[in-house]
């Protein structure tokens, strides 16, 4: 969908970014991350209309949930590699791959 053409209406952008920002807190992060990028521009760079206060606090709590779920993958990603072979069992079971040699 070009969201630059005029057919479509601006109750029909809130709607499409509603329903990815409520999408994204079912574990759909990437959601997030797409409504903030694809409804920036009407966020924050179009002509004032009605809807777009609305459209600008969806697409804020958007960029800020998927840049807290990415800080935490990136956490979870670090703790882990520096820690898998001091996790003996555990470690291995949540490895998809089991690297050969000393730890």
């Amino acid at each position: 969908m070009d969201l630059s053409d005029p057919k479509v209406k601006n109750s029909d952008k809130l709607a499409i970014c509603r329903k990815f920002f409520f999408g994204g807190f079912a574990f759909l992060p990437w959601l997030w991350l797409v409504n903030g990028v694809w409804f920036f521009r009407e966020a924050y760079f179009k002509e004032p209309f009605d809807e777009q206060i609305r459209i600008r606090k969806y697409v804020m709590y958007s960029i800020i949930g998927a840049t807290v779920w990415i800080a935490g993958l990136t956490a979870w990603n670090c703790v882990f590699q520096m820690n898998r072979a001091s996790w003996g069992a555990t470690g291995d079971v949540l490895s998809a791959y089991i690297p050969v040699g000393i730890p």
